[in-house]
């Protein structure tokens, strides 16, 4: 995640717009879940800089898993 960027929102928003478009074929499931999305994307920086440090603080650092 890097620093907000309405142009950034914007055209992610359009993208999730276009693609429930032009699929119409989509499950109603998959159409729930896109607009989910699309009604979450963080509309100011305050908002997106909550999500941010939301998500990062919350983050343990795990045991590494080494594999033979």
């Amino acid at each position: 995640m890097g620093p907000y960027s309405e142009a950034l929102q914007f055209q992610r928003a359009t993208s999730i717009k276009r693609l429930l478009d032009e699929n119409p074929q989509l499950s109603e499931e998959y159409k729930s879940i896109w607009k989910k999305h699309l009604m979450n994307l963080a509309l100011n920086e305050t908002t997106y800089n909550y999500r941010v440090k939301n998500i990062y603080s919350n983050m343990r650092k795990g045991p590494v898993i080494e594999y033979d």
